[in-house]
């Protein structure tokens, strides 16, 4: 399989899942979307695309003139019913592509929040076998390392597939593409980093991110996080390969 990666800033990349990818022998290409103008190959060309997160927002557009044109790609994509994952920002994106749209969320999550798969998601193949529904129908939480002030609000006929108190958290378009809120790829030198520079984000600031205590979780919580992420974007491999 080759997989293509949109990568928005250096410190934002497929963390752990490049490390899955790896591992399943996946030719993965990075394209760092903000410096380089074309793609490393053919976009239509993969058999899975992945594109993750970012410091700015999808509004930002002049700012940043990269994200008309992504949509536009993620638009084809989607239309080509090429397996697609979205984290954060990406799911962001991802979701304005097919249809959706994109709003501040009711409060900033900066750090790990409890998140909810919902009965919907009890046989969708990739978050469906990572925290299946109980029988009472009830879903089941699990914590997420998060880190965003806006959420994805996809279009009606997505399936709904995880939610927080806050936000939507995960959802599915037809079904060859996934949007996920929370950072399941990132990786502890990055969620460290971000931790580092908090001071640079309004919202981290606003509500008291303590980022002493916030290492202390990261250090403590990543390894089986990053299990997680790993099982996670294999489910996404599986399902893009079927």
């Amino acid at each position: 399989m080759r997989a293509l990666a949109i990568v928005h800033q250096p410190d934002a990349g497929p963390g752990v899942f490049a490390e899955e990818m790896e591992g399943r022998g996946v030719e993965l290409d990075r394209w760092l979307i903000a410096e380089e103008p074309e793609p490393p190959s053919d976009p239509f060309a993969y058999e899975a695309v992945l594109t993750f997160g970012g410091a700015m927002n999808t509004h930002e557009r002049d700012a940043h003139p990269w994200i008309e044109r992504e949509l536009e790609l993620l638009s084809e994509l989607l239309e080509r019913r090429t397996p697609l994952l979205g984290a954060c920002l990406g799911t962001q994106l991802l979701a304005e592509a097919a249809g959706g749209s994109v709003r501040r969320s009711s409060e900033p999550e900066i750090g790990w929040f409890e998140v909810e798969v919902t009965p919907e998601a009890e046989d969708d193949r990739v978050l469906g076998r990572l925290a299946p529904t109980s029988a009472g129908g009830q879903g089941s939480r699990f914590e997420a390392f998060q880190w965003h002030s806006y959420e994805a609000v996809p279009p009606p006929a997505a399936a709904r597939l995880a939610t927080s108190s806050a936000c939507n958290q995960a959802y599915r378009v037809g079904d060859r593409a996934w949007g996920i809120q929370f950072h399941a790829e990132v990786t502890e030198a990055d969620a460290l980093k971000w931790t580092s520079e908090y001071g640079d984000d309004p919202d981290a600031v606003r509500i008291g991110v303590d980022p002493v205590a916030l290492r202390a979780k990261i250090a403590q919580k990543m390894p089986a996080w990053n299990a997680f992420g790993r099982e996670l974007c294999g489910r996404f491999l599986d399902a893009a390969s079927a």
